[in-house]
Parts: structure tokens; sequence; C-alpha cells
């Protein structure tokens, strides 16, 4: 579980993000990365729509690249806000492949 400090909680941070940070796309996640004057704990956000699926499996994998951030979390610079997109294909996939999907976004776009 991430922690309130880092945490993506309003609507404009999330549209900020989106908007003008540096996007990488990968086979299952886009994600977005900007920086944030603000804090110095990087901040996270995620997105995962309805066509990823039904209730359940929306949380599964809301849950999952939760886990995964905390996990990367030492190794993401400070002040670096997050966002990341879950795409309809991340349903069907294990924890591993979601892992090295987002990991090497993250490595690429926000390391310290």
């Amino acid at each position: 579980m991430l922690a309130k400090p880092n945490r993506l909680t309003r609507g404009s941070d999330y549209k900020a993000t989106v908007r003008r940070g540096s996007r990488c796309a990968g086979a299952h996640t886009i994600t977005y990365v900007g920086s944030s004057a603000e804090t110095d704990s990087p901040r996270f956000g995620f997105i995962v729509s309805r066509q990823v699926g039904s209730a359940v499996t929306r949380n599964t994998i809301r849950r999952r690249l939760k886990a995964v951030c905390a996990e990367a979390l030492p190794s993401i610079r400070g002040g670096a806000s997050i966002v990341i997109r879950a795409l309809p294909s991340a349903a069907t996939i294990d924890y591993a492949t979601l892992r090295a999907d987002v990991v090497r976004c993250l490595e690429r776009k926000a390391s310290a």
C-alpha cells in the first residue's frame, strides 16, 4: 500500500501529469511521468477503465500496480508524479509480466 504522501489524489494533478508529462508505452500499460514542485516524495496515480474488465478485475489490476510501485519507490526520483494507465490486455497477464512492463518504463523515465 502506498502512503498518503505517495498518492495523487486530485483530478488536476492527474490531468497535468498526463498532458505535460513524458510518456512511455508498454504492451499492457502506459506510464506518464511529470515533475511536481509541491513535494519531495514521488507520487503515483492509477487509471483502470471499465474496458479492462469487471470491478473485481479492475481492483485486482489496481492492487497489483500499487504493489509494483511500492516496491520501486526507493529508486524513483523525488518530486516525480507518475500516472499509470492499464490497457485492456492487463487483465489477462500474470503479475510478473505486469511488473516487468511497469518497471521498464519507470527505470526509463523516473529513475533517480
